[in-house]
Formats: structure tokens, sequence, C-alpha cells
């Protein structure tokens, strides 16, 4: 699927997208596309660090306030109203700008959806005895006959992989590799320039981290939570909202699990394990990317320079 060029700006929590989006868009013809599976939900905004009303009307934005905290908002979902925003913004002559730290969304839009079946506890189980009492080389053996491709690029022993894709196929009656072939299709295959805030100092970072949850609680993070509880009383801990950082452990702290100063180190870690997981991500596709250095004191002209040139013909 040829999608309509976009500009890409990700990066870990707390590495300053949102100013420099913000700065972006004062430069070029922007609308901003939020890649972020926190601010979709109303009412959620201290604890998402969601731009504020000003800086929303400072340039158009989109998918913020889309859904209800009791309510549930998935990749496949992304997928399908980033897609149709690329179209919008490109006939209305302007460049989407998706900004985010969730990679599961941009994974979703770069590289398409696959739509495996879920986990299946009793089929797990019967595989796991058949390796017990074959060995893993054997259950390679039986899923090459069933997805050679998939087969192929799974050593003999990865028991998980093997274990994974021999489910898969016995629910699906497809193999895995075919599956993952349909999903590829669906990937956006525009022009498309990424930009990466990143930084190798690691101590940056965190230093940031916890600077923004402890100005979250200085503008009353604990009472937004008491409030979406009141509001919203269908909200549990099982549901996606209030498994999102900071959520999670303020919702604990107000349920008596722990102490104050306990709720702040561990919403503090919580979100620094957030970041780690994120930089794996950006990592892992390095290549395609341009990074630019988080801890720079000027970001915004290496970016800017990139966008020049990327929108030259």
């Amino acid at each position: 699927m040829t999608a309509p060029a976009a500009i890409l700006l990700m990066g870990p929590t707390a590495s300053g997208k949102t100013g420099l989006a913000l700065a972006l868009a004062r430069r070029f013809p922007v609308e901003i596309i939020s890649v972020d599976s926190a601010l979709v939900y109303r009412g959620m905004d201290i604890g998402s660090a969601k731009p504020s009303a000003a800086e929303q009307a400072a340039c158009p934005h989109h998918l913020i306030d889309i859904i209800d905290p009791d309510g549930s908002y998935s990749a496949a979902q992304f997928h399908a109203d980033a897609n149709r925003l690329l179209h919008e913004i490109h006939a209305r002559g302007r460049i989407p700008l998706l900004v985010g730290g969730t990679m599961l969304y941009f994974k979703a839009m770069l590289e398409g959806l696959s739509d495996l079946p879920q986990a299946d506890a009793a089929l797990r189980a019967e595989l796991e005895h058949d390796a017990a009492q074959q060995g893993w080389p054997a259950m390679h053996a039986r899923l090459a006959q069933l997805d050679a491709v998939t087969a192929a690029r799974l050593a003999p022993n990865d028991a998980q992989r093997i274990q994974r894709a021999l489910e898969v196929c016995l629910l699906s009656g497809q193999p895995m590799s075919a599956l993952l072939a349909r999903g590829r299709e669906q990937a956006a295959t525009g022009n498309m320039l990424r930009l990466a805030l990143n930084s190798d100092d690691r101590a940056w970072l965190h230093q940031r981290i916890a600077l923004r949850f402890r100005q979250m609680l200085e503008q009353d993070f604990l009472a937004e939570v008491s409030r979406l509880r009141a509001d919203w009383p269908a909200l549990s801990l099982a549901l996606p909202s209030m498994r999102c950082v900071g959520y999670r452990q303020a919702w604990e702290y107000q349920d008596g699990l722990y102490g104050h100063e306990e709720f702040v180190e561990k919403g503090i870690a919580a979100t620094r394990q957030l970041a780690k997981r994120q930089i794996t991500w950006l990592r892992s596709m390095a290549a395609d990317n341009l990074t630019l250095a988080a801890d720079s004191a000027d970001t915004l002209s290496p970016a800017c320079h990139a966008i020049e040139a990327w929108l030259k013909p």
C-alpha cells in the first residue's frame, strides 16, 4: 500500500518530542498525528503529558481525546485512523507529522498488521507434551511440513518460536509465513522521513523522566486519577487506560498498596522501563532513521535541514 509522504518523529518518553514538533509546526505546513496510546483518552491529561489546549490550538492535532478511558483503542484502529488522516491532510495541501512514542503504532504503520490467532493454553500444553516426548528438533520437522518458510528461518531448538509457529498453523489452518506476508501488504510504503530523538547519555534522560514525574505531581496528577475513578465507575486496572505508565502506580497508591515515596519511586522506575523499551525498538530500526541528539542544545536546526532536503524535488 503506497501511503502519502509523511514525517515521523519518534523517541523515548521525556525526550522532547512535543516541543520539537511544535517548533517544526511554526516552520512547515504540518498537521500533527499523535502516535501515543495514552493521549487518545479523554481526561488523561497530566499523567500522559498531553499537549495543552494552547499547544493544540497552535497547530492542528489528531487522535487526541477520541475515546473515554473506560474504552479501548488498538493498533489496528490506529492503523486505520492514521492512514485515513494521511490522505485527508495531503488533500488539504499539508504534511502529516506523526509524533509519539508508542512504538507498536509506528510498527503497525511501517510494517503492517498480521492477523495472527491469540495463544491457546490447551494447544500449547499439548505441543509442550509432544516436545517433551519427541524433542524440539522433531517439532521443528513437523513445522517444516506445515510451514517450510518459517521453519527455514528457525533453529531446530528454538522452542518458543517453533511452538508459536505450530500454534498459529494449527489454529488458523494457514502457514504463519503467509499470514505475516499478508500483514506486510498493509505497510505504508510511501516517502517517509523518519526522525528519531535519542540520547546516548542515559543519565540525562533519567533526570528528565524524574523531573517530569515530579512536575506532574505538582500539577495534581493524583487528583486527576481520583476524578477519573469518580467519573468512570467502570474503570479498573484491567483496562488499557489504567495500565498506562504512572496511572497504574497512582491507582495502587490510592488503594493503599504503598506509601507516597514508594509510589514516586515506582512511577519513575516504570517510566524508565518504558523509555528503555522505546530505545531498544529505535535501535532495531536505526538504519532507516535520522537520529537527532535529544540532549543537544539545538535539535530544531538539524530537523529543519533534514525536512528541507526531503522536500526538495
